[in-house]
């Protein structure tokens, strides 16, 4: 009879044993899935600081910018910068510097515009845009003078567009010039033939793919492509001889428009640049309104908040949403 009893209390104790486990794990899951909820609603409110945050300084910011230009002086020196490579959808695109110079030119407080540029060019068409976007406004308001200022370098369609400016300022240092005009790619057809792969291309035009790398080069073709590029470059040397005029030494040194650069000192004598000196001792010394006031076309609060959260957003949810690892590590 013991040992019929004895069973039942062994078989009893397990089963107190398993409740007690089940109660501990639940306990525990309860606790993990407390600690989820309030991480959750951690991060929203969060976020939800975040865009207050954000919400208020854009609609704030116009007010910030009224009481800085009331504070302003009676006149200054407009500053536009010109960074980057000359493209569309760049920061130095011509609609962005377009932009500038107009908002620039139309303040009756601005006495003279300073083009800050540090580019190795770009777009020729861009660029274009930009000069006879300068030309015209000169002659829209020919007291307001525009004044060139490379930094580090000013080349190509950089150089392009200084040359639409009254006068042209450098550093001693500066890379300055780069006339000329290029497009490059590579050539594929050696190794297409020893890895035995075959190209097939089919067009509705005879020179449909003239610049298709993987086919071999045709002289007609190269030449019809050198005299796009030469259009090009006789195009930008008439707009760089428009704009320095006779102050251009270029009958003494035709190298000039050879793509060719040089340093601000070098160009000085050459007649590329007019001077040596920055934005601000042109503000001060040549404008004489040592005031700069920066009218770069610049992303609003809003953009930069939305590239900031579109890049961010996806994280955040899922974090809020519990879609992470492990809690307990």
């Amino acid at each position: 009879m013991s040992n019929e009893w004895k069973e039942p209390v062994k078989a009893g104790a397990e089963a107190g044993e398993d409740k007690s486990w089940k109660l501990l794990e639940n306990t525990l899951l309860a606790g993990v899935q407390e600690q989820r909820r309030s991480r959750r609603w951690g991060i929203f409110f969060k976020l939800l600081t975040f865009v207050y945050l954000m919400l208020a300084l854009v609609l704030f910011s116009p007010l910030m910018d009224m009481e800085k230009s009331a504070a302003r002086g009676p006149g200054y020196t407009a500053l536009i910068d010109v960074v980057g490579v000359i493209a569309d959808k760049e920061a130095a695109s011509a609609d962005n510097i377009v932009a500038s110079l107009r908002a620039a030119f139309e303040d009756p407080k601005v006495k003279g515009v300073v083009l800050r540029i540090n580019s190795p060019g770009g777009s020729p068409v861009q660029s274009g845009y930009v000069y006879d976007e300068i030309l015209r406004l000169r002659a829209l308001y020919p007291k307001t003078k525009v004044y060139a200022v490379i930094s580090d370098l000013g080349a190509s369609g950089a150089y392009y567009i200084a040359s639409a400016a009254d006068q042209i300022y450098a550093d001693k240092a500066s890379l300055v010039g780069s006339i000329g005009v290029t497009a490059a790619g590579y050539g594929f057809v050696g190794t297409m033939e020893k890895l035995g792969v075959e190209r097939r291309t089919y067009t509705s035009g005879e020179h449909k793919s003239f610049l298709d790398p993987f086919q071999p080069q045709k002289p007609e073709e190269t030449q019809f492509w050198q005299g796009v590029l030469d259009t090009t470059h006789r195009q930008f040397i008439a707009s760089v001889k428009q704009g320095r005029g006779e102050r251009l030494k270029d009958k003494e040194h035709p190298e000039l428009f050879s793509g060719l650069v040089w340093s601000g000192e070098q160009a000085l004598p050459l007649g590329l640049i007019d001077g040596l000196g920055s934005a601000s001792s042109v503000a001060r010394d040549v404008i004489k309104e040592k005031e700069l006031v920066d009218f770069t076309v610049q992303e609003s609060p809003f953009d930069r908040f939305s590239k900031k959260l579109g890049a961010s957003i996806a994280q955040q949810m899922a974090m809020w949403m519990g879609f992470q690892g492990p809690a307990l590590r």
